[in-house]
């Protein structure tokens, strides 16, 4: 039994150590991959270039004729129409700006973390054989509780952070998507900075009054906020601007996703309950993350060549980077099914590897053309991935350490 104080403390600081990119590796990976970007793209990429371009074309423009393009406009996704302005409202233009379709994983990731807690009450608990000290009032502030740090870790510091990585991909947008807000003038370099700063600062103030609420001895949810805010700038600006750095930025967006909004979702329930293994394991699973980055990534190659952003495909070439890809998300998950195994978690474990299977079978098709089956992939594979982290939270929620 670990003491809960020591322990807490130790969790966040091994949370922050290991979702933060180590300098010696910023040196060492992205000194030694840019030299090649300055000679051009690698000549894997070179070789990929045209037919992915011609068949990046033609499934977006498959996308608009179906009807979809306004709405993958307004949720800020591939294949969106092209818009005058005029009939786009000025509060559609700044929700496409913060791409309401990324809230998605931190959101869960904070229903994960409450589940990790062991600490939240949810309705069925109020029913079942078992006696319970449960009530109405204790389910619905539990539910209230939820749902404010899902707003935190989504709509607004997730908001911030596609927002402000949109100021500084205005570039890379104009080649990739040009029709997103700022490329396409719909809105005016002020009214980003505004947004920018309310989202911010609304961000940080929801998160102490979240400690609060949740009576953090230690003020663990602004923390979080606040270093995830930190890396959303250094991820997108110069002059770190981790995104240009491949595995270092890439990494960086994953533990982002999963591990700051599981933390986030945790410590609104008892913060003094995060244990190192814990943020082991989101760790891990920002590992999984990376490779869903990887995937995010083979949309925007051809822009990226052209700006020098550094990113997986374009360092290794799309043969190479589709296997680091689902090398990262199956390795990740099969090692989180062992050590759940190792722990006497034998039925989490098994549901786990039971969810992993049909990946790989979607990996399958993926692998074959990874350019045009990155959205099919996504949508048939990443409802088991997410589910396979709900599944180890609810476990680490049962499990005793």
């Amino acid at each position: 039994e670990f003491c809960r104080s020591s322990s807490t403390r130790l969790a966040l600081a091994l949370s922050l150590v290991l979702a933060a990119p180590c300098a010696g590796l910023h040196a060492t990976v992205g000194r030694a991959a840019r030299p090649a970007l300055s000679h051009g793209a690698s000549p894997a990429f070179r070789a990929d270039r045209i037919s992915m371009k011609e068949r990046r074309a033609a499934e977006t423009n498959a996308e608009v004729k179906d009807g979809s393009g306004g709405v993958r406009q307004l949720l800020g996704l591939k294949g969106a129409s092209a818009d005058d302005g005029k009939s786009f409202l000025n509060w559609k233009i700044r929700l496409q700006l913060m791409k309401p379709a990324t809230w998605v994983p931190l959101i869960w990731g904070v229903a994960c973390g409450a589940a990790a807690s062991g600490n939240y009450h949810a309705v069925w608990n109020l029913f079942g054989d078992a006696p319970t000290t449960d009530s109405w009032a204790v389910v619905g502030e539990d539910t209230i509780k939820a749902l404010c740090a899902m707003t935190l870790s989504g709509p607004i510091l997730c908001g911030f952070t596609q927002t402000i990585n949109d100021w500084y991909d205005r570039e890379l947008d104009a080649i990739n998507e040009p029709y997103r807000p700022i490329p396409s003038g719909k809105i005016s370099p002020t009214e980003v900075y505004v947004q920018i700063g309310a989202l911010l600062v609304g961000g940080l103030v929801l998160a102490t009054q979240l400690d609060a609420w949740a009576h953090n001895e230690w003020p663990v949810i602004t923390l979080i906020a606040t270093f995830g805010s930190f890396m959303a700038y250094i991820y997108s600006a110069p002059p770190l601007k981790l995104k240009a750095e491949g595995w270092l930025g890439t990494y960086a967006l994953g533990s982002s996703y999963i591990a700051l909004p599981w933390l986030c979702g945790h410590a609104m329930f008892s913060a003094s309950t995060i244990t190192p293994q814990e943020v082991v394991l989101t760790v891990l699973y920002s590992i999984a993350g990376l490779g869903i980055a990887i995937v995010n990534d083979f949309k925007s190659i051809e822009g990226d060549a052209a700006l020098g952003m550094n990113s997986l495909p374009v360092a290794f070439g799309i043969d190479t980077a589709k296997w680091i890809c689902v090398a990262s998300i199956d390795v990740t998950q099969l090692g989180v099914a062992a050590y759940l195994y190792s722990i006497g978690e034998s039925t989490y474990a098994a549901i786990l590897f039971g969810l992993v299977l049909p990946q790989m079978f979607a990996q399958y098709t993926f692998v074959q053309d990874p350019v045009a089956n990155d959205v099919k992939y996504q949508a048939a594979a990443q409802p088991f991935l997410v589910f396979g982290i709900l599944c180890t939270a609810v476990a680490i929620g049962h499990h005793t350490f």
